[in-house]
């Protein structure tokens, strides 16, 4: 024998969900609800001995509870409200100095963005030269902090990159260290992706720096950038579908303008520590 239960949220954490949803013998009901889906309510097929159903909250805030299966007017039902709460999941700072932007379980990204403008004339892009102190901190053996478990290191940096002005846009550039010795490895790069363009950097002189960037956006007339739902904190995201990450072997058109935005972006680590102190664009006038 089955029966159907129907769950609808009536109280939800800001950053609560998806939802995985099983009955109390551990079976799967659902998986991945969303949270705009289980406060507009939805109805499941169960077994008739099923009497308790668990919720869990798989995403930043993980949450689990348990409710039992009751009787409900159906009126009663259509009308229940959902409450917006704010103590749905605690998160505390500053625990672990090795972990810099994690918060509740999750990386997020790191985004530094420098307009550089340049006077009367157009200029060429050349390359970028950007000035960060990058630092790993080794494990405290003791468990009592100090300042001399760090080291600077010459291979952790931003592992992105997008330079753009208000009619170009590289696109978004994977950033990894320059293979060291080994030329048959460095001469794989560029590599081109569907959704990126993976590009050496180097360090030297405590100066990061790369180049091979050019504009790739299909068209200047089609926006380079939308915005996301993802994070108030991101403000906007590469319009893939106006980028060309192909290999043009005849297109490679440079990045020219009166201005340019050069945007860095680390969002793979939250182990690597960055402190950024700035950046040098060198460029040439462009004659036409």
């Amino acid at each position: 024998m089955s029966k159907t239960i129907s769950i609808k949220l009536t109280q939800v954490g800001p950053v609560a969900g998806p939802f995985n949803i099983y009955d109390q013998f551990g079976n799967v009901i659902a998986e991945d609800v969303s949270k705009k889906t289980l406060i507009r309510g939805i109805s499941y097929i169960v077994d008739n001995n099923v009497n308790i159903i668990n919720i869990k909250s798989t995403g930043k805030c993980k949450i689990e509870k348990s409710i039992n299966v009751e009787d409900i007017e159906f009126s009663n039902y259509n009308n229940i409200n959902i409450i917006q709460i704010s103590t749905g999941c605690t998160w505390t700072h500053s625990l672990n100095i090795r972990n810099y932007n994690t918060f509740y379980g999750s990386i997020a990204p790191y985004i530094i963005e420098y307009p550089v403008a340049y006077r009367a004339q157009d200029e060429l892009l050349q390359n970028i030269v950007d000035y960060t102190l990058a630092y790993e901190y080794l494990p405290i053996l003791d468990g009592v902090f100090n300042s001399n478990t760090k080291i600077e290191t010459n291979d952790k940096w931003f592992n992105k990159a997008i330079i753009y002005n208000d009619q170009q846009s590289s696109g978004v550039l994977e950033l990894v260290a320059k293979p060291m010795h080994n030329l048959q490895a460095y001469n794989q790069y560029p590599i081109f992706n569907t959704d990126s363009k993976t590009i050496t950097y180097t360090k030297s002189d405590n100066f990061y720096q790369y180049n091979t960037f050019w504009a790739l956006e299909k068209s200047s007339q089609v926006p380079l950038f939308n915005t996301t739902c993802e994070s108030l904190s991101i403000d906007k995201v590469v319009n893939q579908d106006n980028m060309d990450y192909g290999l043009r072997s005849f297109k490679k058109a440079t990045l020219r303008a009166k201005n340019v935005k050069i945007r860095h972006i680390l969002d793979n680590t939250s182990t690597t520590h960055l402190v950024s102190q700035f950046i040098i664009a060198p460029s040439q006038i462009s004659y036409k």
